[in-house]
């Protein structure tokens, strides 16, 4: 394998790491903010 094809394939793999963890992020707020909302509604 080349280092150019190598590069690619470790940008490929960063970025995708980078949306994992803007997914879990998104998903954690995301359930901050229902049970915000649950607990709100609640009282």
């Amino acid at each position: 394998m080349t280092p150019e094809e190598e590069e690619i394939i470790r940008r490929r793999q960063k970025s995708r790491a980078v949306m994992t963890a803007l997914l879990l992020v998104a998903m954690c707020i995301l359930f901050y903010l229902i049970t915000i909302v649950r607990i709100g509604t609640a009282g």
